[in-house]
């Protein structure tokens, strides 16, 4: 599913107009970004919660030409889905 597919769906499930709902859903993803940035973490309860977390350098391989490469510290958005998402899921999947 695409944002514009996203925009689609809660354009008719609002009654908000196409232009509407995508400055509503870009807003939304930039605070979302902003946040992040700022280490903050994001819950929405039933759903999940976004946060940043900090990995240590390592060594790498290059899959294509085996070359050892070392990958800095750095950081990276991470999802946990929340126990309700998890439950929901496996009961439509199963």
């Amino acid at each position: 599913m695409t944002k514009a597919d996203m925009v689609d769906i809660i354009s008719e499930a609002t009654g908000l107009t196409k232009v509407e709902t995508e400055a509503v859903i870009t807003g939304f993803i930039e605070k979302m970004k902003e946040a992040l940035k700022q280490g903050e973490r994001i819950e929405f309860r039933g759903f999940g919660s976004f946060s940043v977390k900090k990995r240590k350098p390592k060594k790498a391989r290059n899959p294509g030409t085996g070359e050892t490469i070392y990958l800095p510290e750095r950081y990276v958005p991470v999802f946990k889905p929340s126990k309700i998402l998890k439950d929901d899921i496996n009961e439509q999947l199963d």
